[in-house]
């Protein structure tokens, strides 16, 4: 127990920040299970019953449980760190009003209930719950604490998101198998967005010594380096997300501009003071932002339930296939 938290506070004040570190505002990262939803269902329309919907539930109810446990241990061991920046040493744990024995407890607390009601979801959505709580303690506890190992720590985080996409998934079907393609695009499309928030938050911090006190891996970034990687994660994560369209699902091609668009304007507000993009549960005040985001999400779901078979034709191969090349020279021969 650390010497601020010997100082007077009341149960109340105590209480409140507690439920403060749980983060339940942050809830919106919720939105990355949908793609997992939606996809099975736009395949086979017959997963839609009666328990569907409640079983959705039970699934959003877990996965927040889960997270909020993350979101309690990561406040907890952040706590020494935070008070060196401008902003986060507000945080309830920075300031001393979290007990650091209730905080470990509340952190098992939520984890097990959230595993418990995995439980009346699917076996294969409580496999992947618990690994999102598994990366949480990888990202945060030393010795290994991914997140002070540069590069390391935006792929560990980033992996949350095809995590969340094979929970929707599993609280939908059991018998579809996700595509290995659109599960890379979507940790490729996460690392984008958070190695914007590290250029960002880089960007802010006025020395090098401050930036590496703050954050373990900042001693090793550079805002350069990082725009670097931003353009190897946007690339990856447009191949990928290409591959999977080609491959499953043609009509969202008409979709990928507002997808390019969506990410264009996330970059250019990495480079605002202050920008959002470090607290991307604020994301909702930037409006540019937010009608991007929700005319590509409204396209992309719309065009997984329509078929346009004049794109099959329209990007249909004209070389020759290089297995029906080889076979007809070996008939030559």
């Amino acid at each position: 127990m650390s010497a601020i938290e010997n100082l007077p506070i009341s149960f109340k004040e105590r209480l409140r920040a507690h439920f403060s570190i749980a983060r339940l505002d942050h809830s919106l990262k919720n939105v990355f299970v949908l793609p997992g939803i939606v996809v099975p269902l736009s395949v086979s329309p017959e997963l839609v019953t009666w328990g569907l919907a409640g079983r959705l539930l039970l699934a959003f109810l877990a996965i927040t449980l889960i997270a909020c446990s993350n979101y309690v241990l990561n406040e907890v061991l952040d706590a020494p760190f935070d008070r060196l920046h401008p902003v986060k040493r507000n945080r309830p744990a920075a300031r001393g009003l979290v007990h650091t024995g209730w905080a470990y407890v509340q952190w098992l607390a939520m984890m097990l209930a959230g595993i418990a009601v995995s439980l009346f979801v699917s076996r294969m959505f409580t496999v992947f719950a618990l690994a999102l709580w598994i990366m949480g303690c990888l990202y945060n506890i030393p010795p290994i604490r991914t997140k002070d190992v540069p590069y390391l720590d935006v792929l560990t985080e980033s992996i949350n998101n095809p995590l969340r996409m094979l929970l929707g998934w599993y609280a939908v079907t059991s018998v579809l198998i996700p595509p290995v393609s659109l599960l890379i695009a979507y940790w490729m499309i996460g690392c984008y967005f958070m190695a914007l928030k590290r250029f960002s938050e880089l960007s802010e911090i006025r020395t090098k010594t401050d930036a590496g006190a703050y954050r373990a891996s900042f001693k090793h970034y550079s805002p350069e380096s990082l725009l670097v990687s931003v353009v190897f994660y946007a690339s990856t994560a447009s191949l990928f997300l290409g591959a999977f369209i080609i491959r499953y699902r043609i009509e969202l091609i008409l979709g990928f501009p507002l997808v390019a668009l969506t990410m264009a304007i996330y970059l250019k507000l990495s480079f605002k003071a202050g920008s959002a993009v470090q607290n991307p549960e604020k994301l909702y005040r930037e409006p540019l932002l937010m009608a991007s985001f929700l005319a590509t999400v409204l396209v992309m779901g719309l065009l997984l339930f329509i078929r346009i078979p004049q794109l099959e034709n329209f990007f249909m191969p004209t070389l020759p296939q290089s297995h029906v090349a080889s076979g007809s020279s070996s008939k030559t021969t």
